[in-house]
């Protein structure tokens, strides 16, 4: 059975393809992207299979 970690990360919205292309190349898959605690702000959701 795959067990997974998970990681939540404030996501800039001036540089979110940088930002998501960084985590991707360190093998997170982007869950969700939901608004952070005040409107301008983003959050991130990722996951990853646990080694």
């Amino acid at each position: 059975m795959t067990t997974w970690e998970y990681l939540t990360a404030p996501l800039l919205i001036h540089n979110t393809k940088a930002i998501l292309d960084n985590f991707g190349a360190d093998g997170w898959e982007l869950v969700q992207v939901v608004q952070g605690p005040n409107p301008e702000s983003l959050v991130a959701y990722f996951k990853r299979p646990r080694q």
